[in-house]
């Protein structure tokens, strides 16, 4: 090691050697340029000798230069700050005592701090601080790591979608351990959600982020899985529901979750739908109304439309989706099938990311053979627009769930094809375009089975 120091000196004292106009220092200012000349030449070689070599003896020998130039130059990199973790980690891996180790994920947490003040991503930052508390301390860190993903979540512009798994482990943790009730799983379950939405909707034009994305909801979903199902969730909010029947924000809370969970025909939604409505009637809670009225329990279809159209024009374009998801499947059940349709592809217009109105509309038309009798092949015609659908469900939406579904589905509509020999009677030739009769009056193509 000491004739790998002394190469490095050497080359390090070449570099201070140079005039002091030949290379300006980054970051720092003016009057430090010829004092941190030395400590950033040494930094950096040690560091090239650490990352050439992987010999982590380069790592101590770095460390009092970087810390030099990190205080007296805070805003000479990032590389600063990435490679400052990789030293701490370091020296945390090598301290002796606790005494040790606690100064040194002081110092830590420091590094991430002076980052944030001196690059900003607050959000980012913080959310790397409770990795890292959380891969050092294990669960004697809970509480500390906890709350530095829920500040990230909370900091300016959000978290972003690749920590929300990591924030919806450590809630769960949290409540696990008794620090907190089981409510709070369900709500940072919201927030969580509604962040990874957002994010999908952002690159919805990006099928490799968007992909990526719907990973990072699927790992959230799987982690709320224990507290996801409406069982559980009546338990959870039931009590608090008895205690406070008119507490607005415990209303809405309630709602919302038993609306993303589709725990919609449960005695503890219409309850907290019926007084949220009373206490609040806004374009929101006339949405709750109608998904009470939707619900199997209920079936009041036509109440439920009018309450949808109500809230149409004062809710948000992600909630249109949902209401216009909840009209067609209103007039599917009163068998309004053309006004179904026109709904669903109202639904399909406020959200491009979405197979499921397409899904929807292939089971409408695989629902109205009899409508379609014209064709001459008894009405199998409308197969062929419902298989289209599918194909246009699988086009926009390429998760493979939904394409699971598609699939299943056109297996099923393809199997009532006509017959070659029916279609051929019929004067229907394989490949030809074809408008289907009746109130579907779509083109589409001739295929036989």
């Amino acid at each position: 090691m000491k004739t790998a120091r002394t190469l490095a000196m050497g080359i390090a004292m070449a570099a201070v050697a140079l005039p002091a106009t030949a290379q300006q220092i980054k970051g720092c200012s003016d009057e430090l340029q010829e004092e941190m000349r030395e400590p950033v030449a040494l930094y950096q070689t040690y560091w090239k000798q650490y990352n050439d070599s992987k010999d982590v003896r380069y790592l101590d020998e770095t460390y009092p230069y970087w810390k030099t130039v990190v205080e007296k130059c805070p805003q000479n990199s990032k590389n600063l700050y990435t490679r400052g973790v990789t030293i701490l980690k370091h020296r945390y891996a090598q301290a002796k005592t606790d005494e040790e180790r606690k100064a040194v994920l002081d110092e830590l947490m420091a590094l991430y701090d002076r980052r944030i003040e001196s690059y900003g991503e607050a959000a980012k930052v913080t959310a790397m601080k409770a990795m890292d508390v959380e891969s050092l301390l294990g669960n004697d860190g809970l509480q500390t790591y906890y709350q530095l993903y829920s500040d990230a979540v909370k900091a300016e512009g959000g978290l972003e979608a690749a920590y929300l798994v990591k924030y919806m482990e450590s809630t769960i943790n949290y409540v696990r351990a008794g620090y907190a009730e089981p409510t709070l799983v369900v709500d940072n379950y919201d927030v969580a959600s509604d962040l990874l939405e957002a994010e999908l909707q952002n690159n919805a034009a990006d099928s490799v982020k968007a992909a990526t994305i719907r990973g990072y909801i699927a790992g959230v979903e799987a982690a709320f899985a224990p507290y996801a199902s409406c069982e559980q969730l009546v338990e959870i909010y039931g009590k608090k529901f008895e205690a406070d029947p008119e507490n607005v924000e415990l209303l809405k809370k309630i709602t919302a979750i038993m609306t993303r969970k589709r725990c919609t025909d449960q005695d503890l939604f219409f309850r907290a739908t019926e007084n949220l409505y009373r206490l609040e009637p806004t374009p929101a809670t006339a949405m709750r109304m109608a998904q009470m009225c939707n619900s199997d329990k209920k079936k009041e279809y036509s109440r439920a439309i009018g309450y949808l159209k109500d809230a149409i024009d004062g809710i948000s374009d992600k909630d249109k989706y949902n209401a216009y998801m909840q009209m067609g499947i209103a007039y599917y059940n009163l068998k309004q099938y053309s006004s179904a349709r026109t709904a669903f592809q109202n639904a399909a217009s406020a959200d491009a990311t979405k197979g499921e109105p397409y899904r929807m509309i292939a089971m409408l038309y695989g629902a109205s053979a009899s409508s379609a009798t014209e064709d001459n092949v008894n009405g199998r015609s409308v197969y062929w627009a419902a298989v289209d659908a599918l194909q246009q469900s699988k086009r926009v939406d390429p998760s493979p769930e939904n394409i699971e579904a598609c699939d299943r589905a056109i297996s099923t509509y393809s199997a009532h094809y006509p017959k070659q020999a029916d279609a051929f009677m019929a004067g229907l030739e394989n490949g030809k375009t074809f408008r289907v009769p009746g109130w579907i009056g779509v083109v589409t193509t001739v295929r036989t089975r």
